[in-house]
């Protein structure tokens, strides 16, 4: 991906969660599915084909086509409520049951950031739908999310800029993530801690 190509909104949930996925999927275009990824899949099913209908004088956009100029972003939102007064409302799928969790969050504020943009009306909130528990958790889009998801686009581009992976996490996120295998984070980070070792072999002591 050139730094001057638009960075797909999904990025920013992927660094969010783990900046080294992140540069798997959108810098080395590697990718691998497990039960999580086909669960999530799945669920997409049901909002993949575009199109729309009216609910209780609601229209319900599915897989609507997203983007930023200004935050350079592009995607597409699995669904968007327009209500009667002209606000939008997006709608994230996600499979699991009900829980908080940030670099979701970061994904439903990119969106709406792009639709305040497309629409020029404020979107002060939306929502996560979690499949398995057949529940949405509603999130502000706060000023805090707002400025986390320009930090982090930037950190994506500056990432793509230097060609280089960030170095594993090699912690619990690692048990769910599909690219473990690609990853190796243990082997990966055991390689790290022995290069920063043999580079600090003949540091001075500082409590000498």
């Amino acid at each position: 991906m050139a730094e001057s190509e638009p960075i797909p909104i999904s990025a920013l949930q992927h660094w969010a969660y783990c900046p080294r996925q992140c540069a798997l999927i959108h810098q080395e275009q590697e990718f691998a599915d497990n039960v999580h990824t086909a669960r999530g899949q799945a669920v997409h099913h049901l909002v993949d084909q575009p199109g729309y209908e009216r609910k209780a004088g609601v229209r319900v956009e599915r897989s609507l086509p997203l983007w930023s100029e200004r935050l350079g972003l592009i995607g597409k939102a699995d669904l968007v409520e327009l209500h009667p007064d002209g606000t939008a409302f997006p709608v994230e799928f996600k499979h699991g049951r009900k829980r908080r969790a940030r670099h979701d969050d970061i994904q439903l504020a990119a969106q709406a950031l792009c639709l305040e943009e497309m629409l020029g009306r404020p979107v002060p909130k939306g929502a996560i739908y979690h499949a398995s528990s057949h529940r949405r958790r509603e999130v502000e889009i706060t000023p805090e999310l707002r400025a986390l998801v320009a930090k982090t686009a930037d950190a994506i581009r500056a990432m793509l800029a230097s060609g280089r992976l960030p170095p594993p996490v090699n912690d619990q996120r690692c048990r769910e993530c599909s690219l473990k295998d690609i990853c190796q984070p243990e082997v990966t980070a055991g390689r790290d801690q022995h290069r920063l070792a043999l580079a600090t072999l003949f540091d001075p002591d500082p409590a000498s």
